[in-house]
């Protein structure tokens, strides 16, 4: 797969994780963080199993314990990264969530060069610099004050720049994404029905009227958006595609326009302007300087 191919698979996850970021809103006037979080990774753990199944069966030689431990600690990942980003939007607005989670975008490579040694192309640092001022824009240009819920959001952006390296180091050498996808869902769906069982009182009707966004979250948002990130990821750096993914908050603000009847003033159209302008630096920006 080209390069070009891949990073078009992140931006299509992050288009349907930006639609997601409403279900994850709306959801919790009926069922808690937790039972969310547990209900819709469930969801996806199921809707991903055939296909990573078939994966194994096609597989050349069995998948090594190495790698399942790996599958396993990125599922922690993803829990941790899940459920503080669920935490928090009960407490903060969805404009310093946006804010606030976007840092991974700035995370993802600094923690790549400083736990993994990994050198991404200079362009990669002014590309997630501009993406991150897109999404402050974006999100209103300020922040209201720091309050608990925006704290979770801090953490939440650690947890899933983590996610997003652990993800491109494993996938490729892997050789099974699907079956990464299934396990990780799977990993998060467990820990996340512990936590439902022990700290609220999931029910069938509670579930039942949020049954709208457990499908979306589960199928589209989970199951099919990360199993994109993790194919992509493949095939492309994790800072680049951190800053693809980064679209998810073009894409809310779309959203938010074409569903909800919200308007972007001139700060957030800057904003998406940057974000568009980061993923072409990132894209087409070592090409045109190795030709140089």
């Amino acid at each position: 797969m080209k390069r070009t191919t891949a990073n078009l698979l992140l931006l299509t996850a992050g288009a349907v994780w930006g639609m997601g970021f409403v279900a994850q809103a709306t959801a919790m006037e009926s069922v808690g963080p937790w039972t969310f979080i547990a209900a819709k990774f469930a969801l996806a753990a199921l809707s991903v199993l055939p296909f990573a199944l078939a994966e194994g069966r096609q597989a050349a030689t069995p998948l090594a314990r190495q790698a399942w431990v790996a599958f396993v600690v990125i599922g922690l990942f993803l829990f941790l990264a899940s459920i503080t980003q669920q935490i928090g939007i009960v407490f903060t607005s969805v404009t310093n969530a946006g804010f606030l989670t976007g840092l991974y975008v700035v995370l993802t490579p600094i923690l790549g060069f400083v736990l993994m040694r990994a050198r991404p192309h200079p362009i990669v640092w002014p590309a997630a610099l501009a993406a991150f001022i897109g999404i402050v824009l974006l999100s209103g240009g300020s922040m209201t004050g720091i309050n608990r819920g925006d704290v979770w959001m801090i953490v939440c952006a650690v947890f899933w720049a983590g996610q997003i390296l652990l993800v491109g180091r494993y996938a490729l050498s892997s050789g099974r994404p699907l079956a990464l996808s299934c396990v990780q869902f799977a990993i998060c769906a467990g820990c996340s029905a512990l936590g439902a069982f022990l700290l609220e009182a999931p029910s069938l009707d509670a579930m039942a009227g949020a049954w709208l966004e457990i499908v979306y979250g589960g199928v589209f948002a989970s199951g099919l958006a990360f199993t994109l990130q993790t194919i992509g990821q493949r095939y492309t750096t994790a800072a680049q595609a951190a800053i693809f993914l980064s679209s998810e908050a073009l894409f809310a603000a779309l959203f938010g326009v074409l569903l909800l009847g919200e308007r972007i003033g001139p700060s957030g159209l800057f904003g998406c302007a940057l974000i568009f302008a980061a993923m072409l630096a990132v894209e087409l920006g070592p090409i045109w300087l190795r030709r140089a």
